[in-house]
């Protein structure tokens, strides 16, 4: 099979670009196409790819702040000429499941989620990344069209597949599609428990992530504020300097960290605090995979990796107060770190790998004889 990639925007790195670099894994020699490309923001892990831009790229500022430019997204990712591949597997949560393919083309797309802020909450999606004023009063009628071209272009892929059935839902929901579900890879062979099964330390609580407002560092560091427990928060974005004032001094911000370091700091935290809805979400994961217990909001993707009372805990109030009273309830559970780590494993990298490549065998092997 002549296989190619086609990924939203390569000039971040989170999960979605960790299901990337699985896919290249499994698809060696698969060429990516992208909107735009930074080989920084992405860490240099595709640096060795052969990474193909739209004329996004070339316009100033599209790769830092990609997300003024919604409305000219599905003419650049049209663009892309993908007639020599026979396999097209798009890494979609926005416009790459929108490539047009011949009808000799087999197209999979591996959807984290339906285009968010044209399905959900435009509004809210405009007042998060902090917009000009006269760009928020455009974005409804560029939404429009956004919309439509998303509904029109879903029909594209031949068949889909969900990171979570959460999103199998919504992929059923705005596309009326069916989905089949695959969970995304979590390296755990590289997040473990510490090796001599002893907690370094274990009397702070974490958080990793974006430091996006959907992701409710706000509200958590609302709760820690008045529980006075130590909080390590990892990761960095545009909400930084807001949240760094609101925080009070038991909340520490470590910025961006090497992996070894993020581990570290997962085997060693008292629980992981997940306080967003997420379409499924590998940060739990990881914790888990180093046998550490989670405090999750209930809701989303979480509800399909945390076992409660198991694994981790849930707080169904999506507040400071029900997050609270989750941290204050958590002392009352013992958890076994190796039983979480037994649970983390059924979403192991390889079990992915094996899952993705027999999937796209079988449909290639299908799709080819009906040609």
């Amino acid at each position: 099979m002549k296989v190619a990639l086609v990924h939203d925007y390569l000039n971040q790195y989170g999960g979605a670009e960790r299901v990337l670099k699985a896919l290249c894994e499994i698809f060696p020699y698969a060429p990516i196409y992208t909107l735009v490309y930074s080989e920084k923001r992405t860490l240099g892990v595709f640096k060795d790819k052969r990474v193909h831009t739209s004329f996004l790229q070339k316009i100033p500022l599209a790769t830092s702040y990609h997300r003024i430019f919604p409305i000219f997204m599905p003419a650049a990712i049209e663009q892309f000429d993908l007639g020599r591949f026979q396999v097209v597997i798009s890494s979609a949560y926005s416009f790459s499941k929108g490539v047009i393919t011949n009808p000799s083309t087999l197209h999979i797309s591996y959807c984290h989620t339906p285009l968010r802020y044209a399905w959900d909450d435009c509004h809210r999606y405009t007042q998060e990344f902090g917009f000009p004023g006269f760009v928020k009063k455009l974005v409804p009628f560029g939404v429009n069209y956004i919309r439509l071209w998303d509904r029109i272009s879903s029909a594209r892929p031949d068949l889909f597949i969900a990171n979570s059935s959460f999103v199998a839902s919504r992929i059923k929901k705005y596309y009326s599609r069916a989905a089949v579900v695959i969970y995304p890879p979590v390296d755990t062979d590289f997040y473990h428990p510490i090796p001599n099964g002893r907690l370094k330390d274990n009397d702070y609580y974490l958080m990793v992530g974006r430091l996006l407002p959907y992701k409710r560092f706000d509200m958590a560091i609302g709760a820690f504020n008045k529980l006075g427990l130590p909080l390590k928060i990892i990761g960095e974005g545009p909400e930084e300097k807001r949240l760094k004032r609101k925080a009070r001094a038991n909340i520490e911000f470590l910025g961006r960290t090497s992996d070894e370091e993020l581990r570290s700091y997962y085997e060693s935290c008292k629980a992981f605090i997940f306080p967003q809805e997420e379409d499924f979400g590998i940060t739990p994961v990881e914790a888990m995979a180093c046998g550490r217990p989670v405090i999750a909001y209930r809701g989303g993707g979480a509800l399909e990796t945390v076992e409660e009372g198991r694994t981790g805990i849930f707080f169904t109030r999506q507040t400071s107060e029900g997050l609270i009273q989750a941290v204050k309830d958590f002392d009352s559970y013992k958890f076994n770190p190796h039983l979480i780590r037994q649970h983390a494993l059924k979403f192991d990298k390889e079990i992915f790998k094996k899952k993705i490549k027999s999937f796209v065998e079988k449909a290639w092997g299908e799709f080819s004889r009906q040609e």
